[in-house]
């Protein structure tokens, strides 16, 4: 049964992958201040330090995801995602 074992059932196996989920959580977050609100300080610069944790040595002993792919598919999901809610919005209201 031991050798049947998934990889992603390796404890550490899953830190690695909680340690990226929560910092992909956190750059969402981010991201989503910084449309709403361009001026904010705090939200830009969690965005820029949670950006040089994907283009870190420690980011990719964590996983093999390019860490610029995830940067570039997190931001422009954002610029969709928030586009395609304004759109919702505006017709719903008709």
């Amino acid at each position: 049964m031991a050798a049947n074992k998934n990889l992603a059932e390796n404890p550490y196996e899953r830190l690695a992958n909680a340690i990226v989920l929560q910092a992909v959580a956190d750059y969402r977050a981010a991201l989503k201040k910084v449309k709403h609100n361009p001026g904010n300080q705090d939200a830009i610069h969690e965005a820029l330090q949670l950006e040089k944790f994907f283009r870190s040595q420690w980011y990719e002993m964590l996983t093999k995801v390019d860490g610029e792919y995830l940067i570039r598919r997190l931001q422009e999901e954002i610029r969709q995602s928030e586009s395609i809610r304004g759109i919702k919005n505006k017709s719903s209201r008709r």
